[in-house]
């Protein structure tokens, strides 16, 4: 949990960060603050990075985009290797810079380990092994992430338990650190916090359940008649890639190669959709340094923030 300290005028700024379930307002709400704080936005979604993927990533719109000036939205290629190792060094060093010409700076975004990279840090666990992990791949594309599953839960059932099962590349990880350390990757992850050299308010966006789901379904339809089939599409020849095993493009490959009808795709994206934010508010929760509200609340949220940077 990261502590908020008193001591405000000792950091070299604030960071606003932003977090919540996708479907929740989380852009717009940034934006607003964005333009209250006069502060730039810095971007802690692990697939918004990429280019050519905006509509399946929910990127900014180009209003949003012309509001505040925007960091880590679509500035690399699919093709890129990016971790969260690598987003925590790039981020910091963004954010030193920034601090120098302004007093506030908002980070939104839902993907929960590029919060934790940007806040409190990331473990020293060893690089991937390329021989190694080409076994893997060929082990998921052959056997499935369930041999990969069973596997991980002998090795580290601590972790097993808690991981994505839908995300390969979180578990292929995983198991990839056991296998060349011989200890589970649950034991190697400290939890450490590293104090940052500025302060952080943390503050997500809350609805209820159904009007959440809702949100999400509606998203969904729009992202289809926005042109989601043809992104899709385009990146399917690059299928393979990490940053592509993301809900709503793997639904879409698995209709282009005639597992699904496009009908069936889209109820499965919403539906991954929605077990999606069912996760993202599970990891959000645990924080209780967190204020929650209504991403409409804009008052009582600027008030929150207010009373811990006087």
């Amino acid at each position: 949990m990261v502590t908020i300290t008193t001591t405000m005028s000792t950091k070299q700024g604030t960071l606003i960060v932003v977090v919540g379930p996708t479907g929740s307002g989380k852009s717009a709400l940034a934006v607003r603050l964005a333009q209250h704080y006069h502060a730039p936005i810095v971007s802690t979604d692990s697939r918004q990075l990429f280019r050519n993927m905006a509509i399946g990533t929910a990127q900014p719109t180009a209003d949003e985009l012309a509001a505040a000036t925007h960091y880590f939205i679509a500035d690399r290629d699919v093709d890129d290797s990016f971790n969260c190792g690598k987003y925590e060094v790039e981020s910091l060093a963004l954010l030193s810079e920034l601090f120098t010409k302004h007093r506030y700076v908002v980070a939104v975004g839902g993907s929960g380990l590029y919060v934790q990279a940007l806040c409190e840090g990331m473990d020293a666990l060893p690089e991937a092994d390329e021989a190694l992990r080409a076994e893997l791949n060929t082990r998921l594309k052959s056997e499935g992430i369930e041999s990969l599953v069973e596997q991980l839960s002998k090795l580290d059932p601590k972790y097993a338990a808690q991981v994505d099962v839908h995300n390969p590349a979180r578990v292929m990880r995983a198991l990839e650190v056991c296998l060349m350390t011989g200890r589970p990757y649950s034991e190697q992850r400290s939890g450490r916090h590293v104090e940052r050299p500025f302060n952080i308010i943390k503050v997500a966006t809350d609805l209820p359940r159904d009007v959440l789901y809702e949100r999400i379904n509606r998203r969904v339809d729009m992202m289809v008649e926005q042109g989601l089939v043809d992104e899709a599409r385009a990146l399917y020849p690059k299928r393979h890639l990490n940053a592509l095993q993301t809900v709503g493009y793997r639904e879409m490959f698995d209709y282009f190669d005639g597992k699904t009808t496009l009908d069936e795709a889209i109820e499965l994206i919403k539906r991954n959709s929605r077990r999606y934010a069912k996760r993202q508010l599970t990891w959000f929760r645990r924080d209780d340094s967190t204020g929650w509200y209504s991403p409409d609340d804009f008052d009582a949220i600027v008030g929150h923030i207010d009373s811990f940077s006087r």
